[in-house]
């Protein structure tokens, strides 16, 4: 028998992964596939009258299998860049594609479903179990159950096709990113860079046989900060050139993808009765309509524009004053940026960098969520995990009780995507039993020197924060019904709980019990930590731009009326010179690797979604400020129950409302971004 489909007799019955061979995965998907196949007919087959103990009971149940297959595959997929792993990628996405239309578009499924729906006895359920009718209800209809036989036929080859682009546009990013964005040879060459970066561009050449080089590897984590810190501008443009062009040459280019991956989804949203594909998207999310989303990013991009528009002066300015006899360009920007920010404030990255170890940060992320929560972390060494670089927690609530299982895989590496996220190997559910959720936090931080521990910068370690408050709403995830529980909730909400959290990171009140010097020990200094947060707002005209301009974009692409006759390179262009984007600044993720959008279709027309929730999380973040304590135990207790442990069982914005007492406005946003008092373009 295989190992997917008996009892895992690990510790928790966390997947057995040192048991899974590559060469089983597709033979298990088979398997799978055809018992929830099987499962389906029974219930679309079913001879008593539709009820939602029958069908919708019978749907959450259904799957098993299949689930557990999927979450460890991907796994492997995309933290093990394997020959093997990648041919079944290939093959599976369209398979799978096509097995979740064909569950959504079965005329006798929907017919149950939609029986439960409409039937006046559902009035008397509880409004958890209606609303998890009038999901699956509305899953099928936008899944094209309502479409002739032609339709969803046509629907249905249109996600295997999706699947297949998908599958190939991660492929050729992952390709772009495994090679070195430089390989440095001289020592030279390293003129400006902190000793913890030169160490891990040693390390990095190191992994890949290359001694006696420097391996900037083609990561944010690494690219940036040597941006940040290169003396060398010739250089510093080749980074630059090297991140900024994935995807878009060669053998790896992927503009042919994005047009196709465009007039497939504008074809599936017409045939479902959408002007776009952001419509339909937009349908189903907390903004509800293309205007409202567009309104929030137009809004917030008038004073960021302003705002970079400043900042770009003020750094030509000083690269005049220190005789440089060229503009600003792009690749200058960080790097100016970070001279600028020492000269105001007094502060060097390489004076902060000591203090934030990846290990102290792990256990400050964690004695948030003990003092909010009442959350303990333990570690494990007996649960299996993908790579021997996982690190794995046991985690209790305050009772003692077994909450769930946190695994972390912090380190990049060479086959490991790019960027980071949270996923899940198991939810939280009570359908089938006490259910305990396993969650997972990918990142990938650059490794120490040898015998050094990993350092982490500001943006780094506000990304594990980040990814950690996602981590939480798996963890806290407090829901009967599996389709409810954790991250399944709109997409323009789901940021919510993770942006939120990192607010805790920069607070004095963590600073100094874990911000301590790599060195000597020494907590990290009053007087800096001040710094630190005077300097918060330096630089957000940059950052809210290149954010806005990706996000805009991304909206751009999905109401465009022609897509099949779009050039991708030329649309952006002109996209950003109509929006009056700076020459010096690039999108956040430019179109061949924007992964967010054209690697799936969570974040399609759907990117604007971080904006959206920051509104939330800086606004329920003054609740704390309110109360007068960040660990205020009334604030988090409603935080508990209304955002991180209600997962989908109401209507996000009446979620927010319970945890805050009214609806958000903007205003914290721009205050927390530094905005509010930029000019206004003319």
């Amino acid at each position: 028998m295989s190992v997917f489909f008996e009892p895992w007799h690990t510790p928790f019955g966390a997947p057995p992964f040192g048991e899974m061979t590559v060469g089983a995965f597709a033979p298990a998907f088979e398997r799978a596939l055809a018992a929830h196949r099987a499962e389906l007919a029974a219930i679309a087959a079913e001879p008593a009258p539709p009820s939602f103990e029958n069908t919708i009971l019978a749907l959450e149940r259904a799957g098993r299998d299949l689930e557990r297959v999927s979450q460890a595959f991907e796994q492997c997929a995309s933290t093990l860049s394997e020959p093997v792993v990648a041919a079944v990628e290939r093959a599976m996405a369209p398979v799978l594609a096509r097995h979740a239309a064909e569950l959504r578009a079965d005329p006798a499924l929907f017919a149950r479903v939609d029986a439960v729906h409409s039937d006046p006895a559902s009035a008397a359920l509880d409004p958890v179990q209606r609303r998890l009718v009038a999901r699956h209800h509305l899953e099928f209809v936008r899944a094209g159950a309502r479409l002739d036989t032609e339709g969803r036929a046509r629907l249905k080859a249109i996600g295997s096709a999706l699947a297949e682009r998908f599958t190939q546009f991660r492929q050729n990013m992952q390709a772009d990113e495994d090679r070195p964005a430089l390989v440095l040879t001289e020592p030279a060459a390293l003129a400006g860079l902190p000793p913890e970066l030169c160490d891990a561009a040693a390390a990095e050449a190191l992994a890949r046989g290359l001694t006696g080089s420097w391996v900037i590897a083609n990561t944010r984590s690494s690219v940036e900060p040597f941006l940040q810190f290169s003396a060398r501008r010739d250089l510093r443009q080749r980074a630059f050139e090297a991140w900024t062009q994935r995807g878009d040459h060669g053998p790896t280019d992927n503009k042919p993808l994005i047009r196709e991956v465009l007039t497939l989804r504008m074809e599936r949203a017409r045939l479902l009765g959408f002007e776009t594909f952001a419509a339909f998207k937009l349908a189903d999310t907390m903004a509800g309509t293309v205007e409202a989303a567009d309104g929030l990013l137009r809004r917030v991009w008038a004073p960021a524009l302003a705002r970079a528009r400043e900042e770009a002066a003020a750094l030509e300015a000083l690269l005049a004053e220190e005789g440089a006899d060229h503009p600003l360009e792009a690749w200058d920007w960080r790097y100016a940026a970070e001279k600028l920010r020492r000269r105001r404030y007094a502060l060097d990255d390489a004076e902060v960098k000591p203090y934030f170890q990846l290990d102290r940060m792990i256990a400050a992320a964690f004695d948030v969520a003990t003092r909010l929560f009442g959350l303990t972390f333990h570690p494990r060494t007996d649960v299996p995990a993908w790579h021997p670089e996982v690190r794995i927690w046991e985690v209790r609530d305050g009772d003692g009780r077994h909450r769930g299982l946190f695994y972390g895989d912090y380190f990049a590496r060479p086959g490991k995507r790019s960027g980071a996220w949270m996923t899940h190997l198991r939810s939280q559910e009570r359908l089938t039993g006490d259910v305990a959720p396993q969650i997972v936090n990918v990142c990938n931080f650059l490794k120490g020197g040898p015998g050094r521990p990993a350092l982490l910068s500001l943006t780094d370690a506000r990304t594990l924060f980040h990814e950690f408050g996602h981590g939480l709403h798996g963890l806290l995830s407090d829901v009967t019904y599996p389709s409810q529980a954790g991250t399944r909730v709109a997409q323009d909400f789901v940021e919510l709980p993770s942006q939120l959290y990192e607010h805790w990171l920069l607070r004095p009140e963590v600073l100094r019990g874990f911000a301590r010097h790599v060195d000597t020990g020494e907590p990290i200094p009053d007087a800096l930590i001040e710094r630190i947060l005077a300097a918060r707002h330096f630089n957000q005209g940059y950052a809210t731009v290149e954010f806005c301009a990706s996000a805009l974009v991304d909206m751009a692409y999905h109401t465009a009326a022609n897509p099949d006759a779009l050039d991708p390179a030329h649309f952006e262009a002109e996209t950003l010179a109509a929006l009056g984007m700076p020459p010096q600044i690039v999108m956040r993720h430019r179109s061949p690797h924007f992964a967010h959008v054209f690697s799936g279709d969570d974040y399609a027309a759907g990117y604007y979604s971080y904006l959206w929730s920051e509104v939330l999380d800086a606004d329920g973040f003054d609740a704390f400020l309110e109360a007068g304590d960040v660990f205020d135990p009334a604030t988090a207790d409603r935080l508990r129950r209304y955002v991180y442990s209600a997962g989908d069982t109401a209507d996000p914005a009446e979620l927010y409302r319970r945890f805050r007492g009214r609806d958000p406005g903007v205003g914290p946003l721009l205050a927390g971004r530094g905005l509010l008092t930029a000019a206004q373009p003319g």
